[in-house]
């Protein structure tokens, strides 16, 4: 294995920071920057036992503990839960007149993943998992060379002891955005969209956008746009009829007042994706999900993701659970509103391209190591998916790109995506400098994974003779 280049974490065994407490939304959480690694938090307690959570199976009700939508604002600490919500010319590229971008080689041993760094990983996962009562787990880790090592820990369904597996799907939030955002960008390259266009263009029936609003802008969130989510009567309405189906049309209904002018700010907002899927049906001319999967799901063997507005569900689907307090002890409340939809109907529906996806571990870190390792998108359109210059200029709250959140894990620049979405929360992250991916899915959204996933990402970076099993404490 390569070692980190920050020889502080030497100490064996050694323990995550804790994942915080953050301030509340009120909107559905799909929370961009929930994964964004972080010291600034307030420590949950260890869990009492080691055992599943107990659990609850109400209806999701008009007044749960946390909002009932997709990420707010992103902010460098995570929040607290408090309240349950024609042809075109070709584009000239992702930045016009900006010449194409060649990412250097990896330029790195072939690192393998020695027994012991297996075990080690498992045991600490399984740890992890118990301090925090997080219902369900899977974590994955490829290596640049394809190996890979998959974990899971706890259960998918607490009613029914089911638990969860390599093949379990999890409700992926806002890591959706990456492959809404791969999707335009290869439309572009296609010439079926350019990103310098109107989206009134593609979309001339909402008329609630302004016509100075471009595509590109949709991409990194400078549109101005407000967050649909964050209409003060969604909740309620998502949440009175969990079963019931939105589409696009309904979910702009609560689109509000812009922030600002187009280009003149930085605001993290669902409505960019949710139209940018509306954008790739219009212009592609096929349904969003029928895209990913030919050009994108397919061709990468990705069998375990699939659009959950669209798409058969597979059988092996993590139920979503919410808590009433942040106390390690509270009884876990089941989601489920019946269907195989997660983690229920109306608020996956109301997504759209901002967040109906569902994946597994394994899935989401082969993504992210096709994505951002250059094999989905030219060079040039992959420097502008991972270039946060524009969105830094207008001081926004996390380094973004297209689709992208550009962060330091231990003095290391990540590429990816994080997700919160009530009862789920995940992330995806791709280690340029040594060709390493880790993604992470849990069925809960109280507790923030970034530090197990920091801490399983040093585990495995940790030369052989630097690990070891840590057992759970009884």
């Amino acid at each position: 294995m390569v070692a980190v280049a920050n020889t502080r974490y030497g100490p064996r065994c050694m323990t995550a920071l804790r994942p915080g407490r953050t301030g509340v939304r009120r909107a559905l959480l799909l929370l961009p920057i929930a994964l964004v690694v972080t010291v600034a938090s307030v420590a949950l307690r260890p869990a009492a036992a080691a055992t599943p959570t107990p659990t609850v199976r109400p209806t999701p009700s008009a007044t749960p503990s946390e909002p009932a939508g997709v990420d707010p604002l992103p902010s460098v600490a995570p929040t607290p839960e408090t309240s349950a919500t024609p042809s075109l010319a070709p584009s000239p590229g992702p930045q016009a007149g900006s010449p194409p971008v060649v990412r250097p080689p990896v330029s790195i041993t072939r690192p393998r993943l020695a027994p012991q760094t297996r075990l080690a990983l498992q045991a600490r996962l399984d740890r992890l998992r118990q301090r925090y009562a997080i219902p369900g787990i899977s974590v994955a880790i490829v290596l640049p060379d394809g190996a890979m090592w998959s974990g899971v820990s706890g259960m998918a369904d607490i009613h029914t002891k089911a638990p969860v597996t390599r093949e379990t799907s999890f409700a992926i939030a806002s890591v959706s955005k990456s492959f809404t955002a791969a999707l335009i960008l290869a439309l572009a390259e296609d010439g079926i969209v350019d990103l310098d266009a109107p989206v009134r263009q593609y979309l001339p029936s909402v008329r609630k956008i302004s016509v100075k609003v471009k595509v590109r802008q949709l991409l990194d969130h400078t549109s101005g746009l407000r967050d649909f989510f964050f209409h003060p009567s969604i909740d309620h309405a998502l949440l009175s009829r969990p079963d019931r189906r939105w589409n696009a049309t309904t979910s702009l209904k609560y689109l509000g007042k812009p922030y600002s002018e187009p280009g003149k700010s930085w605001h993290y907002s669902n409505t960019n994706y949710l139209l940018l899927g509306m954008i790739a049906e219009a212009a592609g001319k096929k349904p969003l999900a029928d895209q990913v999967r030919q050009r994108f799901l397919v061709p990468l063997g990705l069998d375990h993701t699939w659009y959950q507005p669209e798409d058969p569900p597979p059988t092996d689907v993590a139920h979503g659970y919410r808590f009433t307090s942040t106390s390690t002890a509270a009884p876990a409340i089941d989601l489920t509103d019946g269907t195989p939809l997660v983690p229920f109907t109306s608020v996956v529906t109301a997504a759209g391209g901002a967040g109906g996806f569902a994946s597994t571990a394994r899935d989401l870190a082969h993504w992210a190591q096709a994505l951002y390792g250059g094999q989905v998108l030219r060079p040039e359109y992959l420097a502008a998916m991972e270039d946060p210059s524009t969105t830094a200029a207008l001081k926004s709250s996390i380094p973004y790109g297209y689709g992208t959140q550009v962060v330091e894990i231990d003095g290391l620049r990540t590429y990816g995506h994080s997700g919160r979405l009530l009862g789920f929360r995940s992330a995806m992250r791709y280690v340029p400098d040594n060709g390493v991916s880790i993604a992470i899915v849990t069925n809960q959204s109280r507790t923030d994974p970034a530090p197990i996933l920091r801490s399983l990402l040093k585990l495995a970076l940790t030369p052989v003779d630097r690990t070891c099993v840590c057992r759970v404490r009884r």
